[in-house]
């Protein structure tokens, strides 16, 4: 398999390597309905359905009839609960349901290969060779990225043990840490700039499959 290779930096912004992958996770095609049915799925996978109506047999009121069937002029009625009634119950209205949709492993990953070369190709991956912080000072870390010339939304890809980094990030709403082996197409596609610790992307790519 042939490789491509990825420039390594530190917090300096300062070029410490240069890390080979494999041309089959970063040169992979974009294939556009492949990465939007993943992501159709990984957003619906999201929704709680736990919408719900009353029936009429689950609402309060009585069943009794409100006066005899016949000799009122009146249109017959059963109780106070069916629908045409204020406070009746509900006709075909939303119940608990699943809206997960099936997705194969490989079709994940071959989404997530296609989005992680779409943004290499764009020059929009940097590779750190650490995203240890030693201060759990939000402005500090703020400082620091910005100091790599990065804007805007960003997707931070670490271990979930990196303490520091996930304390002093958590305050800043465009950001997001996810570990290494929790990266899906949709974060990536939804953040302008994906960051990778040089450990994590080893790690990302062994998931996919590359050597």
């Amino acid at each position: 398999m042939s490789m491509a290779s990825i420039p390594v930096w530190n917090w300096k912004k300062e070029r410490v390597g240069e890390l080979p992958v494999p041309a089959g996770v970063f040169d992979y095609p974009y294939r556009k309905h492949l990465v939007w049915e993943v992501v159709k799925a990984h957003l619906a996978s999201l929704r709680a359905g736990t919408h719900k109506t009353k029936v009429r047999s689950e609402v309060s009121g009585s069943g009794k009839k409100p006066f005899k069937q016949k000799g009122t002029g009146r249109a017959r009625q059963g109780g106070s609960r069916p629908p045409i009634h204020r406070h009746g119950g509900t006709v075909h209205g939303p119940v608990p349901r699943s809206y997960a949709q099936s997705v194969s492993v490989k079709e994940k990953k071959n989404a997530l290969k296609a989005v992680l070369s779409k943004r290499l190709a764009e020059e929009r991956i940097l590779v750190i060779d650490r995203l240890e912080v030693s201060t759990t000072k939000t402005k500090d870390l703020v400082a620091a990225v910005g100091s790599l010339g990065l804007e805007g939304k960003t997707l931070f890809v670490d271990s979930r043990d990196n303490a520091n980094f996930v304390r002093a990030s958590k305050n800043v709403k465009s950001w997001k840490l996810v570990d290494a082996l929790g990266v899906n197409a949709y974060d990536v596609l939804a953040h302008g700039n994906l960051v990778l610790s040089q450990q994590a992307l080893a790690r990302v790519v062994e998931n996919l499959g590359g050597e």
